[in-house]
């Protein structure tokens, strides 16, 4: 899609859009999540969700992936975080879409859902990466995600967030290369200029 294409969806869908947002929201304060201990979850859904409809032109293929991405974004942590089944995640996204794009999104967010471990190498090894990989819009979420929790850590100082900052630049290397699927259908892509306003942050 062109980025004007891409924007007029997103305007064109901007009230379903909001319903989404405040959803993921409310289901996260549900479960008294926060982020970074003084941050409502919210906080880290949004900025997720900020990168997916600034950058997802690059990747989505047409105006009917355009809700799915966005949903995918706002509730990629709602299994893992918010004690979510993966048919409580397609039972809400069907109020918002229809069934094929409801399926799109729900895959998005089981993707997103790290695997059981004791160690955050267990819980993201090889076979989550591999399910990231061969779902659509995955790679772009997965990567919308890791530059929110860059942008943030990169730029607060207490001793949680500089110990992320070595832990993110450490894994650079071979997350990218974890989340990059080997095609050439544009939905498992990575979008160039998000690449490069992460490599930005961490060359900082």
């Amino acid at each position: 899609m062109t980025h004007s294409q891409f924007q007029q969806t997103l305007v064109l869908n901007k009230d379903v859009i909001a319903q989404i947002r405040q959803a993921a929201a409310d289901l996260h304060a549900s479960v008294n999540q926060t982020y970074d201990k003084h941050h409502p979850y919210s906080f880290h859904l949004d900025m997720v969700a900020d990168a997916a409809m600034l950058y997802g032109h690059e990747t989505c293929i047409s105006e009917h992936d355009v809700l799915p991405l966005v949903f995918g974004a706002y509730f990629h942590d709602s299994i893992e975080d918010a004690r979510l089944t993966y048919n409580d995640v397609m039972h809400i996204a069907r109020r918002y879409m229809d069934d094929e794009q409801a399926l799109i999104a729900t895959e998005i967010v089981y993707a997103l859902t790290n695997d059981k471990g004791r160690t955050r190498a267990e819980r993201a090894g090889e076979n989550y990466y591999a399910g990231i990989r061969s779902t659509p819009y995955a790679p772009l979420v997965k990567l919308c995600d890791r530059y929110a929790n860059c942008s943030y850590s990169f730029q607060h100082s207490n001793d949680a967030n500089v110990h992320m900052c070595e832990v993110y630049r450490t894994e650079m290397a071979h997350f990218l290369s974890s989340i990059t699927a080997k095609t050439d259908d544009q939905r498992f892509t990575l979008p160039p200029s998000l690449l490069s306003a992460l490599q930005e942050l961490k060359s900082d």
